[in-house]
């Protein structure tokens, strides 16, 4: 056998990463109420006027699921990237996002980060189980996704006898309805749907007085739910609605959309900084 058939010459190119990225962040969603929400949040922050948000545009989770499978290629010119990891549609998602987290891996907490947003494990309010029921769940994320921070969502987190049972023949649809658990914390009690509440509380086109008025009320829905659900937990509470977010075991966590363009920012800026020193590494 001829050695010099499989003679292969180092070059020195690692073709698992993708040092090329641009100014972009990619939004992965079937959930159009939720990526519209994250894209209209960073298009409106000044900080990213030169940076381009993609998502997909579909409204039916079908037609989304195509486009996130197409997009998950163009990743790898991205500096962010954001996972919806929700229990209810992490399972059509899955195939994708492994797709994803394959092209991207080398480079993960380098020259891009992820970022996730989710609900958390379905037992989170039975049993009286306190914050500790987390950390498993993170882990699994973690080992995934490896996210450099997770964002647990509160209007994403419904209780076993809150999601609606569909026959096995219907189109699946992403729940739209506030979870009933909130709802006693909203002056408006009946038909209160999670797009409205959504755009309320990014307040867009509104002026800078108005947008910190309505983000300190939900702050203060935030805290009064948690309080009750985990009452006796209130330092970690307190912590979990700071920028900081709470740290359980190995983990953290913070809360969407509390600081999420800021912690946005930090690792886009993070991720081209490491490009940069990576670029003048290689022209040495």
């Amino acid at each position: 056998m001829d050695e010099d058939t499989y003679h292969l010459i180092d070059n020195k190119l690692d073709i698992l990463t993708h040092p090329n990225r641009r100014d972009q962040i990619h939004i992965l969603t079937v959930d159009p109420i939720l990526g519209r929400d994250v894209h209209e949040r960073l298009q409106a922050d000044r900080r990213f006027k030169h940076c381009a948000v993609l998502r997909p545009e579909a409204t039916s989770v079908r037609d989304a699921l195509e486009q996130v499978a197409a997009m998950a290629k163009g990743t790898v010119t991205s500096r962010i990237i954001i996972f919806d990891v929700r229990r209810v549609t992490l399972p059509k998602l899955h195939r994708s996002f492994n797709a994803i987290v394959g092209y991207n891996r080398r480079d993960f907490n380098k020259l891009c980060y992820s970022i996730c947003i989710g609900d958390g494990p379905v037992n989170l309010f039975l049993d009286s189980h306190g914050l500790d029921v987390f950390v498993r769940y993170l882990g699994a994320h973690r080992v995934d996704y490896y996210p450099a921070v997770f964002f647990f969502d509160p209007f994403l987190q419904y209780e076993p006898n809150e999601l609606e049972v569909r026959g096995i023949d219907e189109d699946f649809i992403v729940p739209d309805a506030v979870p009933r658990r909130l709802v006693r914390y909203l002056q408006k009690k009946e038909n209160v749907k999670l797009d409205e509440l959504r755009r309320f509380f990014r307040a867009v086109d509104k002026d800078e007085e108005v947008k910190s008025r309505r983000y300190r009320m939900l702050r203060r829905l935030y805290k009064r739910q948690l309080h009750a659900q985990f009452p006796n937990h209130h330092d970690e509470v307190k912590h979990w609605l700071s920028r900081t977010g709470v740290r359980l075991a190995t983990e953290k966590m913070n809360l969407y959309p509390l600081f999420f363009e800021d912690w946005v920012y930090k690792l886009f800026h993070r991720a081209k900084k490491n490009a940069t020193a990576k670029a003048d590494e290689a022209s040495q």
